[in-house]
């Protein structure tokens, strides 16, 4: 399918042929027939893109922050590849489209093939043929509607949710500052609502434009007569609100917005403008209230909500994302609204860098809002798309999941080994398209069938998020595949099972990424421990660092929190280091009620092994970031090991101290051990039953925090 991209990298914007999305719970998949650029966010965010790496630096200090902490963490090496990885990837654009259900799996039901949607979101109300909608950010077209009209549904509900802000009555005196598209909408919002509407803006076509469609009066913010023209409109007592809905590098909206308004007056922002608030005369003495407008409204920014499907109480919300983008189509259907005057372009989605160009101003062309369209003739798409011919090699891998981890630390890793790597595929095909190109795979695809089916394909890496593990697996062993998977194996108990019995039945191997036990700086303490007939004593401190509890990690059905997603790395390096099986864990963890605080990630952990060993595990969430992450210390026969994040350690033994220098936590040589495992016929690097015990413990350390006792492997 066609989809209009830019590399992030490069700036270079374009329309390419990638594979259509796939489709998940909760998820509606929609051809689309019209999807509406936005010109001022996608300017923005086109702009972005364009820019030099410095000037990239500059509009987001917040990452370059976050890149000087990963270096501290991890070296410059590491960090540089994270980042290269970052840049060079595909953009997505568009944020607000309408077509028709091609299939649904909504939790609710509400959505059937055949029903003409509206759909919003960035990353899936994209310009393209097929897009894959979560169900919150869907929203059925009334039959009256024409699909044109419903692609401005969600930046109508942009418009909507601003004007609630304002809380307007019958009567309101309310400026609108900057008329662009939603500025226009906005305009017909209020006069709907029975205010008395003034806009301002620069464009002498914006301020025509915009008497038409609600404003009783508008005037260049350059006209001298603006302010006694705005005091005039209000009869001398000021605006009761101020709509700013412009994109301004300065203050000069708010300022002004200050001085037209009356005492405990609202200033209501909407668009991306300088937040530089002067206390005086007007903030303070007027005691004027500034809020803003979050997006499309409630639901924003909200995982739960807009991914995980999870809607609120009507009740108690009454307006969210989906209500607003319900009642603007609503109005659009009682002809409240009409945005016939505001379309002045339509391109064909083959055509969208002509319409870019406008947006850019590569072409001086006015225009309001640009549309782009879906014949019936484009909506056909492949799940697959063929990108190299590569030769295939005995070893042949498919990746299934290809986020930054996997092209930072396996697939990297993989082609240096010597395997070929054939199929690669992601749940969004602009995804897989930009993998299958930046490493030279043969394929993109959205399907997992498209390499579980092929039977050149003998080995797969997965790499997807937690609670899809234990599915691919089991399919991929039972397509007699080899199998690399990343932790954790699997999130629950019954999971495990059927894995279990799923191998068993197999002739494959199969590996999880347990890293750690691989890092040279491990292999060479686990020498030194060797045969000495007594049991260790380990202490593992880990400053694992805070994550918020929307992170998808967190969320129990998806990323099963940190126990099962992380602390399963040390419960491995335990085995690894007493060559033992875990007998016995106790876990506790803090106490506190604090909502923003998950209590199991701040907890100690204590297992017994099978040969007398014991291990010790603090991990913890709540410590400062400048402390390094990792410290392992391993005490037995009279020598005492030290690991410092893998990098540095120090090892004591006959009253004399070595310091140790290595690089690297294993990830190049897990991926080693485990294909030359597959090319000669050896067992696997880690042993299934010492895979099992591992992914066992994570489950026996949340029964033990659950009742406060001791439990039996």
């Amino acid at each position: 399918m066609k989809q209009v991209i830019q590399n992030f990298k490069t700036g270079e914007l374009y329309v390419d042929n990638v594979p259509v999305p796939g489709i998940s719970k909760g998820m509606v998949l929609v051809e689309n027939s019209f999807s509406l650029i936005s010109a001022g966010t996608e300017r923005g965010t086109v702009k972005v893109g364009k820019a030099s790496l410095i000037g990239k630096a500059k509009q987001r200090p917040d990452l370059v922050a976050q890149v000087i902490q990963n270096v501290k963490k991890e070296g410059i090496k590491a960090t540089l590849q994270k980042v290269q990885t970052k840049l060079d990837s595909l953009k997505a654009l568009g944020y607000s489209a309408a077509g028709t259900i091609k299939a649904s799996m909504d939790t609710n039901g509400y959505f059937k093939p055949g029903d003409r949607v509206a759909c919003a979101g960035q990353d899936y109300a994209s310009h393209a043929e097929v897009v894959s909608i979560p169900q919150n950010l869907t929203a059925k077209v009334p039959e009256n509607v024409s699909m044109e009209e419903a692609a401005f549904t969600t930046v109508g509900a942009i418009a909507l949710q601003g004007v609630r802000q304002a809380e307007p009555t019958l009567g309101d005196n309310i400026c609108v500052i900057g008329l662009g598209l939603i500025g226009q909408i906005t305009c017909q919002l209020l006069n709907a609502n029975g205010c008395n509407v003034f806009g301002v803006d620069f464009s002498k076509r914006l301020i025509e434009l915009a008497k038409v469609n609600g404003a009783q009066e508008a005037l260049s913010r350059e006209d001298d007569n603006l302010i006694t023209a705005l005091q005039a409109f209000s009869n001398g007592h000021g605006f009761d609100s101020v709509i700013i809905t412009a994109a301004a590098q300065t203050n000069d909206p708010i300022i002004l917005a200050s001085e037209i308004l009356r005492k405990k007056g609202k200033v209501i922002v909407v668009g991306a403008v300088k937040m530089d608030i002067p206390r005086d005369p007007h903030f303070y003495r007027k005691e004027l209230d500034l809020r803003m407008s979050c997006s499309y409204g409630p639901g924003r920014y909200d995982v739960n909500y807009e991914e995980n499907g999870i809607d609120y109480p009507y009740s108690y919300v009454r307006w969210t994302e989906q209500r607003n983008m319900e009642a603007f189509l609503k109005l659009l259907s009682l002809g409240t609204i009409s945005l016939k005057e505001l379309i002045t372009h339509v391109f064909d989605i083959s055509e969208a860098e002509k319409a870019y160009n406008i947006v850019l101003g590569k072409v001086q062309e006015p225009s309001v809002a640009i549309l782009l369209k879906y014949g019936e003739s484009n909506r056909k798409g492949n799940t697959s798309v063929v990108v190299s011919n590569n030769p295939v090699k005995d070893i042949n891998v498919g990746f299934i999941g290809a986020g930054s981890f996997a092209q930072s630390y396996l697939i990297p890793n993989v082609k240096s080994w010597g395997a070929s790597i054939d199929t690669v595929m992601t749940s969004k095909g602009i995804t897989s398209k930009n993998v299958a190109q930046k490493y030279s795979f043969n394929r993109a695809t959205s399907l997992e069938k498209d390499i579980l089916e092929l039977q050149d394909i003998n080995t797969v890496f997965i790499a997807t998020p937690h609670n899809s593990h234990a599915r691919f697996t089991i399919n991929a062993l039972r397509a007699n595949k080899n199998v690399f998977v990343e932790k954790p194996l699997a999130m629950n108990v019954d999971e495990l099972n059927e894995l279990t019995t799923v191998y068993g039945e197999s002739n494959t191997k199969l590996m999880v990424g347990f890293n750690r036990r691989f890092a040279p700086i491990s292999i060479r303490i686990k020498h030194e421990f060797e045969k000495m007939g007594q049991p260790l004593v380990m202490n593992f401190r880990i400053n694992a660092g805070f994550i918020p509890k929307e992170h998808w990690t967190q969320n129990p059905k998806i990323g099963g929190g940190r126990i099962i997603g992380e602390i399963c790395h040390f419960i491995d390096l335990m085995q690894f280091f007493t060559d033992a099986k875990p007998e016995t864990v106790y876990a506790s963890s803090i106490n506190m009620q604090n909502h923003e605080i998950i209590n199991d990630d701040n907890l100690s952990v204590i297992v017994t092994f099978d040969d007398g060993s014991v291990g010790n595990l603090v991990y913890v969430a709540n410590g400062d970031k400048s402390l390094p992450k990792e410290r392992l210390e391993i005490f037995r026969g009279g020598k005492v090991a030290i690991i410092n994040d893998f990098r540095t350690g120090e090892l004591y033994k006959n009253s004399k101290k070595e310091k140790l220098s290595y690089r690297g936590k294993g990830h190049k040589e897990e991926v080693y051990a485990f294909l030359d495992a597959v090319k000669n016929g050896n067992e696997n690097p880690i042993l299934f039953e010492s895979i099992r015990l591992t992914t066992l413990v994570t489950f026996k350390i949340l029964d033990s925090l659950a009742t406060g006792a001791v439990q039996k492997v």
